[in-house]
């Protein structure tokens, strides 16, 4: 029997006025990707604002299929760009998560996979520790044994969905390699304060070096507080509210004393929740005006350097042209607004040609751990990302998100395809410093 429960509470339900300027007219149909997967109404952001007012007004219980309809919503924002009534279905979609989380009794098995993602995910000391043992899986050959049965994915889909995307673990990820303080080449332009991410400062650790060496090169002196944890991205998108107020406190508190004139981060997905921070702390009377101000200093690191000018000479990163396609984060492109930015400066290295891709704003079904928690849309929308990439004959993909590259990663090997995948970071690194693609150390 279906559990149902009246419906939103009073802490900030899904705002009447923000639902009604939705006219109902179906231009976000095209551009969700849930709704081009499923091809069901409520999979749509328009039915979903529909379920959000017959919830509001009483007229319909919170249930498992209503909260799976919100479940579907990957938080990718294109219906936002896409709204000609200008419909702020971000702020509604932020809104009710929370109302999901607090008023719907998951089933167990979701539960238990929740707390587990979100006791882990957000937490880089406790994800060391967990990543210790998978470096034995994967050199013995385990992890290729256990994916070719195919047995974890039928038996656990979302865990196994889990352990697919997961690359091979690198040394780094087990160690700190950035010092707290690194002082800009030549002129010093600006103090920027930078932030290292959980994923990105374990998995990708390079990319964090190489943006640290771009900054500098550039002429801006870089602090990285060490006590910096979490932004608070993953439980802000999925409803976790007081995990993710914790986390901006947490964040803001290690920035207060560093009197740098910008915070810097490299990672789409995150730089978008840090922009919210005045939003996710508007109720505490203690942080609200810290949060705004934070928030006002933030900039993605492309956004940042297409503002201030690059300095510094670049080299060309291989012998003849290169051919790359950018690949376009939706908390990047339909979040922060950042497109051109990231564009124009990789056309800046010379012998590079950008290319372009079909459905270059539709989401590659990352979403945060979206691919985790809805695996089937994940793939298939990963399938169709990979696809299109791949059909601009592009050498190189150039993705700015850490959780972008794994799922484009996971279904190149699905396809049998094998391109790089770099962070535009790293690539104006090697630019700056000579290197030629394939000869970096």
């Amino acid at each position: 029997m279906e559990t149902k429960v009246q419906g939103f509470d009073t802490d900030h339900p899904p705002d009447p006025k923000l639902i009604s300027s939705c006219v109902h007219c179906g231009f976000c149909l095209s551009t969700c990707p849930s709704y081009r997967v499923l091809g069901t109404e409520m999979d749509s952001p328009r039915g979903r604002i529909y379920l959000m007012d017959q919830i509001n007004k009483g007229e319909m219980p919170l249930s498992a299929t209503s909260s799976q309809h919100f479940d579907s919503c990957l938080g990718c924002l294109a219906c936002v760009s896409t709204c000609p009534s200008g419909v702020q279905y971000d702020q509604l979609i932020s809104a009710t998560r929370p109302q999901v989380e607090r008023n719907y009794p998951r089933s167990w098995q979701d539960r238990v996979l929740r707390k587990l993602m979100f006791s882990l995910l957000p937490y880089p000391k406790r994800l060391r520790f967990l990543m210790a043992p998978m470096i034995p899986y994967q050199k013995l050959g385990l992890q290729k044994l256990i994916r070719s049965t195919g047995a974890f994915r039928k038996v656990f889909p979302r865990l196994a969905s889990m352990e697919s995307i997961l690359p091979e673990i690198p040394i780094s990820a087990f160690r700190d390699s950035l010092p707290a303080l690194t002082p800009a080449q030549g002129e010093q332009r600006y103090r920027v304060g930078m932030i290292l991410g959980c994923i990105q400062r374990l998995l990708f650790s390079g990319i964090n070096e190489a943006t640290v060496r771009v900054l500098t090169a550039n002429g801006c002196e870089v602090v990285i507080p060490q006590s910096q944890g979490c932004c608070a991205a993953l439980p802000h998108h999925q409803g976790q509210e007081e995990q993710a107020k914790e986390m901006a406190r947490q964040m803001i508190d290690s920035f207060e004393n560093s009197s740098v004139d910008f915070i810097i981060i490299n990672a789409a997905g995150c730089g978008h929740t840090l922009k919210e921070y005045g939003h996710i702390l508007q109720d505490d009377p203690n942080y609200r005006d810290k949060a705004k101000q934070f928030s006002s200093r933030v900039r993605d690191v492309q956004e940042f350097l297409h503002d201030v000018g690059l300095t510094t000479k670049l080299s060309p990163l291989t012998e003849q042209s290169l051919t790359v396609v950018y690949q376009d984060a939706c908390h990047l492109l339909h979040g922060q607004k950042i497109s051109l930015q990231p564009r124009r400066l990789l056309q800046k290295i010379p012998g590079l040609q950008l290319k372009e891709p079909v459905d270059a704003a539709l989401c590659c079904g990352s979403a945060g751990v979206y691919n985790i928690l809805q695996p089937e849309i994940g793939d298939e929308l990963g399938q169709q990302k990979v696809t299109n990439l791949l059909n601009t004959g592009a050498e190189l993909i150039a993705s700015p998100n850490p959780g972008c590259g794994l799922q484009i990663r996971k279904h190149l090997e699905i396809q049998g395809k094998k391109i790089p995948i770099m962070h535009p970071m790293e690539l104006l690194d090697y630019s700056i410093r000579g290197i030629k693609l394939g000869g970096a150390k």
